[in-house]
């Protein structure tokens, strides 16, 4: 099934130069992975007070795509240089989790037309999330399936910022946006489940 993800081996490569220079500076994984937890409360922040600053709309793109590369760079300091730890796995999937509702939430002061979609939105990606979560529980494999994963809806919310910083308007399309990318998301942890009973 198409998804961003799937291009994240190509993406770690690009990354690999990195990883050395941060271990030589003394970063941990876990220390990545909270500063990829802190970075998402400011994209947050500025995003809600994008509305008086349009500049600030510029923090999804480049903030979701440094959030992407810590993502990746975190899973591949801990296994290069053997820092998996329970702490970390932990630290991991609840960070992304509460990263999501940090840079998701400012959409309720933006998508009055459609508040309840997107509030609909911000809860499926939640849920999506807890089916791959669950899937570790359920057949010990994390699942990443499906068309509407962590990197697929960054990846949108880039494209958001971007469009309400260059005033394109999107507004009176932004119900049948949202309806669509529910439908993703609700094809995306179905499949989620699908993979791990039938592991």
């Amino acid at each position: 099934m198409i998804s961003i993800y799937n291009i994240k081996p190509e993406f770690q490569k690009l990354l690999q130069p990195v990883l050395p220079v941060l271990h030589k500076a003394g970063f941990t994984a876990n220390q990545i992975t909270g500063i990829s937890l802190l970075l998402s409360l400011v994209i947050g922040i500025l995003f809600w007070f994008a509305g008086d600053y349009p500049v600030f709309f510029l923090a999804l793109p480049i903030g979701l795509f440094l959030r992407m590369a810590l993502n990746a760079l975190d899973g591949m300091m801990a296994r290069t240089y053997h820092q998996q730890s329970k702490q970390g796995e932990v630290l991991n999937e609840l960070g992304d989790v509460i990263s999501d509702c940090f840079i998701y939430f400012p959409l309720i002061r933006f998508e009055n037309a459609a508040l309840y979609w997107a509030v609909a939105f911000i809860c499926l990606s939640i849920i999506n999330e807890f089916a791959g979560i669950l899937g570790k529980a359920v057949s010990g494999q994390r699942r990443y399936e499906g068309p509407m994963g962590k990197s697929d809806r960054a990846f949108v919310m880039g494209i958001y910022g971007l469009l309400c910083f260059f005033h394109v308007g999107f507004r009176p399309y932004s119900v049948y946006i949202f309806i669509f990318l529910i439908l993703l998301l609700i094809i995306s942890t179905m499949t989620r489940i699908k993979k791990m009973i039938n592991l």
